[in-house]
């Protein structure tokens, strides 16, 4: 709690502690910010009128930060001109009171907030476990180390330089991480053999995307996720699995999912191959796609970036991976 006033400290401090809470006080903005780094905090109440860094500009931070930006945040002003609050509202404030206080209105909304706060601390503890048990997939197999951070990272580049909406982009973060969570289900005897699968150990393999897609499937916040999952095997011409979707009948997200995954699979060693240089790696990728394997369209956008300003980094990433 923040406020530039000592009385108005003490009283909403006394107020909230007598409740069970454990308070945090901060004199000023400044001092707000350090705590919020510094400490777990479920909620922050923010005084607007502070010197330094006023309410506004503490909840704007607030929220800009990936680290952060969960925590609910009240404005407390004396001020009631309704630019006041649109400006709260542009800030991200989550709730508003006004000058004097009122207790029961106050306890109120901290306990509604603090509820809020609490599913979503679950959620995140949710979605730990399933990127946890993805990365603990990956770990199996020495020569995938960092697939998935990778192909979360060019995923979105992707995505980013295709202009899609910023939620597809945080969905194909995540799916890059999770996308091959359904192996869980495939033994590390068939998963690592070294030699050609047998056909019920193919049809075994195939069915990871739905068995991926099942164990997400609870997680409301995956809802964007769930058709990468089960999708990024689908080929353009229609011989992918495991729905045989064809062209545009795959998700968007899939389709480019799948594209960064073939060049990070071909520009990485594997037991069976060293890894490709980028332009080695673009030229087979270009001749998939010359059979109806992965959309045209994406696949020259993802060319024209790794030949521009995205090179290096790509370049770097699949470096790191060949390495590991």
């Amino acid at each position: 709690m923040a406020d530039d006033q000592l009385p108005n400290r003490e009283l909403l401090d006394e107020l909230l502690s007598a409740q069970g809470f454990k308070v945090i006080v901060a004199s000023d903005g400044a001092e707000a910010l350090k705590q919020v780094a510094n400490e777990s905090i479920d909620l922050v109440i923010l005084d607007v009128m502070m010197p330094h860094l006023n309410g506004f500009e503490v909840c704007e931070k607030i929220k800009s930060s990936p680290d952060t930006y969960l925590i609910p945040v009240i404005l407390i002003t004396a001020l009631s001109e309704k630019q006041d609050r649109i400006e709260g509202i542009k800030a991200g404030a989550d709730d508003f009171l006004t000058r004097p206080v009122d207790r029961t209105e106050l306890l109120a909304r901290v306990r509604s907030l603090l509820k809020l706060k609490q599913r979503t601390d679950e959620l995140e503890r949710a979605e730990t476990v399933l990127f946890t048990l993805a990365r603990s997939i990956e770990g199996k197999d020495p020569y995938t180390h960092g697939h998935c951070e990778r192909l979360a990272e060019y995923s979105a580049t992707l995505a980013t330089h295709l202009g899609l909406p910023e939620e597809q982009v945080v969905a194909l973060r995540r799916a890059g991480v999770v996308h091959d969570i359904g192996k869980i289900a495939v033994p590390d005897s068939i998963l690592l053999k070294p030699s050609k699968l047998t056909p019920e150990e193919w049809k075994l393999v195939q069915e990871h995307p739905i068995v991926g897609e099942r164990i997400c499937e609870p997680l409301k916040s995956f809802r964007l996720v769930l058709p990468v999952i089960r999708h990024h095997h689908e080929k353009f011409n229609g011989s992918g699995y495991p729905d045989g979707l064809a062209g545009e009948n795959i998700p968007i997200t899939a389709r480019v999912l799948q594209i960064v995954d073939v060049y990070d699979a071909l520009t990485t060693i594997r037991p069976y191959k060293p890894a490709f240089s980028t332009s080695d790696a673009l030229q087979t990728m270009k001749e998939e796609v010359a059979k109806g394997w992965w959309d045209p369209d994406i696949f020259d956008q993802f060319e024209r970036l790794v030949k521009k300003h995205e090179a290096k980094f790509l370049a770097r990433g699949a470096a790191a991976g060949a390495e590991g």
